[in-house]
């Protein structure tokens, strides 16, 4: 998620067009997709220990590699390599969840989970801004990223040893193609696409219109990311609010404020009021809907939480991959106004399409693979 918060200064230093930022997003985003397939073979084999130290060993690695970037290949590699971690390192914290944690707690725990990105949004926004008031390099940031990673690479190292593997080493992808999950998969490829259009471009469409006034241009990305990440800590109450206003409402909500997130980048990036609320509501967004994924899953699929939560999150990684592959393309050729309301009716559609009965799994289907 970094990359997208200091795409200004990879411009600069590496020629970038808003084609090739796109590429490289979604490059980074394609390594996520490896390492969620990756990471369910090791849990299966070896439990959540071996794909979560590998993700965190990928993810020091790769960012490590971005800070030693010499030219754009080089820096897409390390992207793809630190992003692959986040695929390694999501779905085994559901298995160890559903095991390890007690029924009643569970979705507050999977809120928990999802929503701790939105502190390291926040802090990563922070050193951002901390670059541009100490005149730092980016690579001088990066490189404390690679150091914080592999402090959390020994910490999850010491916690994750006494959770032991599950009993089933077998994986059958056809049960987890079933009817009740269509929607389940609709919502994270949309979900896929929306965020990580907003993380590879908002930033640096923002600073180059100008961003709200009082704010410094060059701050303007951490703000972004500071704001975001604040407002993303909304989804530790993802689980209260479901149990309140129901799944299929909260959905709802959620998908419009995805859509009003993109449309502001472009109606109202001049503004304090539009700044905070794009990046405010996209937060909201993303952790929100991470965390209704997460438990949807568990609802869905009871009998393969790591498995199902996996099939989800390899669809999100889908629209991932395309939407700043193709987004890029369509700024480049017909603007940012384009990419970033195209991108927006997407979620707006989802808005409209959501029904009660797309949050229930099929009881029948349900017990036959329990």
């Amino acid at each position: 998620m970094g990359f997208g918060l200091f795409v200004p200064e990879f411009r600069d230093d590496f020629a970038l067009s808003t084609t090739l930022v796109g590429i490289v997003s979604s490059v980074g985003f394609f390594g996520f997709l490896l390492g969620l397939v990756f990471a369910q073979l090791l849990l299966l084999r070896r439990g959540p220990e071996a794909p979560v130290l590998t993700g965190l060993t990928c993810a020091t690695l790769g960012i490590a590699l971005v800070a030693l970037a010499p030219n754009v290949w080089v820096l897409a590699l390390g992207v793809c390599l630190a992003a692959s971690s986040a695929g390694f390192d999501w779905t085994p914290f559901n298995d160890a969840v559903s095991r390890k944690v007690q029924a009643g707690w569970q979705p507050v725990a999977l809120s928990g989970i999802s929503s701790g990105t939105a502190i390291g949004i926040a802090l990563a926004g922070t050193c951002a801004l901390g670059m541009v008031l100490f005149g730092l390099s980016w690579r001088i940031v990066w490189a404390g990223f690679a150091v914080a990673a592999a402090l959390v690479l020994i910490g999850n190292w010491a916690a994750l040893r006494q959770v032991e593997r599950a009993a089933d080493t077998a994986i059958d992808w056809r049960t987890v193609l079933r009817r009740d999950a269509i929607p389940l998969y609709v919502v994270g490829f949309v979900f896929g696409i929306v965020s990580a259009n907003y993380l590879s471009f908002a930033a640096d469409h923002m600073r180059s219109r100008g961003g709200p006034p009082g704010l410094p241009v060059k701050a303007i990305p951490a703000a972004i990311f500071v704001t975001y990440g604040l407002f993303g800590l909304s989804g530790l109450l993802t689980e209260s609010v479901t149990r309140r206003v129901g799944q299929t409402w909260l959905l709802r909500a959620l998908m419009v404020s995805g859509a009003v997130s993109l449309a502001l980048v472009v109606l109202a990036p001049g503004t304090w009021w539009g700044f905070v609320a794009s990046a405010g509501l996209q937060g909201i967004h993303v952790m929100m809907v991470s965390a209704v994924l997460s438990f949807w899953c568990a609802r869905i699929f009871p009998a393969l939480p790591s498995l199902g939560f996996t099939a989800a999150l390899v669809v999100t990684a889908i629209g991932s991959v395309l939407g700043p592959a193709l987004g890029g393309i369509v700024s480049d050729s017909f603007g940012p106004a384009a990419l970033f309301l195209g991108s927006a009716a997407f979620p707006a559609l989802a808005a409209l399409w959501l029904r009660a009965e797309h949050a229930r799994p099929a009881k029948a289907q349900g017990t036959a693979h329990a």
